[in-house]
């Protein structure tokens, strides 16, 4: 797998939703309405605290932040373009959906 091209491809749809994908939110982030979900998003876009940590295999595939006292994170998770199955090669756009999750740390 080209992990480079991973990472460019989960950054193109994150920051700017370029791409094949989807955006979700755990029904706790969902509860608290279209402006929190609108201010997640946001702070999503603009992650850019990337770590060993929180980043070890390079495909910029995972985040944290905190957004009005409570910890969220986002995540990339990659689908077969029917989302039924998984992607067999995330580094190929025309294979694979995107589906990035935003919820609070409790909801995983």
């Amino acid at each position: 797998m080209n992990t480079a091209k991973i990472a460019e491809l989960n950054d193109q749809f994150r920051r700017h939703g370029i791409g094949s994908g989807r955006t979700m939110v755990t029904r706790n982030v969902a509860d608290l309405g279209p402006d929190f979900q609108l201010a997640a998003l946001l702070k999503v876009r603009a992650f850019d605290a990337f770590t060993p940590d929180n980043n070890p295999h390079g495909e910029r595939d995972y985040g944290s932040f905190e957004l009005h006292g409570r910890k969220l994170f986002w995540k990339f998770d990659y689908y077969d373009r029917s989302l039924q199955y998984g992607s067999e090669d995330p580094s190929d756009p025309l294979q694979t959906c995107r589906v990035l999750t935003i919820g609070f740390m409790e909801d995983y």
